[in-house]
């Protein structure tokens, strides 16, 4: 068995993912390399995808599906990963090779341990085209260092500095036991990623290093703004389907305070997102849908409804008339300059 098991989910991506994957190979044959090519058909990816897998055979395993988006890339990886543990890395984005050695010395030896590591969480780096200082997420306030923990050791979570795709790592075997299935065709499913297995995960540790290197920068790219309010439909799809399981596991997820509440803040963060999303689009429509999103929140759940609409970030979002929107995006902007996003 392999120790760590790396998804890079492919389409279209031959100008950019050689860089990843080259950060990627220096972890030698304790990591598998899945390159899940998703049904690329305009570049040369699944070549591409070919010649480090005839390169490097006991490392990396090209995989060819017909197109499904990101999240049935995900699935395929997590089916096909031999790792005992399983991290998803962007076909765009890389690894710093330091602290990569580092995560991989710290998963052996916590591997065969008394206790059964759930998740791994480091730090990750936004690289922000055209800026020089690159913003560093890290959990030092919120999270005990370098030990085994329960999320009863956890602190209070800064706003920005949630447990994103970027700086997780999980047990494989605990995806595949929770039954994380992300949705096909649909962009945004990493905010399913790591909010369904939450109730899964019992250990955690925090390795206190600037692994993930996240860039932005691309036009096209799923978290520009201009395409994530073109894709609105597909934020509110994720967004209904986190509220979804947040309230269909009250009951469940309550017993531990300090989860319940991390993922209950954490749903507040999407729902803004989508808030403020369809509020900069300016159209009656998307208004109309974002008082849909809340009432569809009522519905589920009015303890948490009225909780999350009582808030900053929710009554923000839904300050009346033309004014009350013009004071929710102003707040949105000076939230991406604090926090880096978008």
């Amino acid at each position: 068995m392999k120790l760590l098991s790396i998804a890079i989910p492919c389409y279209n991506s031959e100008n950019y993912m050689r860089k990843c994957v080259e950060s990627l190979l220096p972890g030698g044959e304790d990591v598998e390399i899945l390159i899940v090519d998703d049904g690329s058909h305009k570049d040369n990816t699944a070549r591409i995808a070919d010649e480090y897998q005839e390169r490097y055979p006991a490392i990396v395993k090209a995989i060819h599906k017909e197109n499904g988006g990101h999240g049935s890339a995900v699935n395929a990886g997590i089916d096909a990963a031999s790792g005992l543990y399983f991290k998803v890395v962007d076909s765009d984005d890389w690894v710093k090779a330091d602290a990569y050695m580092q995560v991989l010395d710290t998963l052996r030896q916590l591997a065969g341990g008394a206790k059964t590591l759930d998740m791994l969480i480091c730090n990750y780096v936004y690289e922000k085209e055209g800026e020089k200082r690159k913003k560093v997420i890290r959990y030092r306030h919120m999270l005990p260092r370098d030990q085994m923990f329960t999320w009863d050791d956890c602190h209070h979570f800064l706003k920005g500095h949630y447990i994103l795709m970027h700086s997780v790592i999980f047990r494989t075997k605990l995806l595949r036991e929770c039954g994380l299935r992300l949705p096909e065709h649909t962009f945004y499913v990493d905010n399913l990623y790591v909010f369904e297995p939450l109730p899964y995960v019992q250990n955690m540790y925090y390795l206190d290093v600037n692994f993930y290197r996240y860039y932005i920068g691309r036009e096209d790219q799923s978290v520009n703004e201009d395409v994530m309010i073109s894709r609105i439909d597909q934020q509110l799809k994720v967004n209904r389907l986190m509220i979804d399981y947040l309230t269909d596991k009250k009951g469940e997820l309550v017993k531990n305070k300090r989860r319940y509440q991390y993922m209950r803040n954490y749903l507040e963060i999407i729902t803004t997102v989508s808030s403020v999303l369809l509020i900069r689009s300016g159209t009656e429509e998307n208004l109309e849908k974002k008082k849909e999103l809340w009432r569809y929140l009522k519905e589920k759940d009015r303890k948490l409804f009225a909780w999350m609409r009582s808030g900053i970030m929710g009554g923000t979002m839904n300050l009346p008339g033309r004014g009350g929107r013009e004071i929710s995006v102003k707040a949105y902007k000076i939230c991406q300059r604090i926090f880096k996003f978008n």
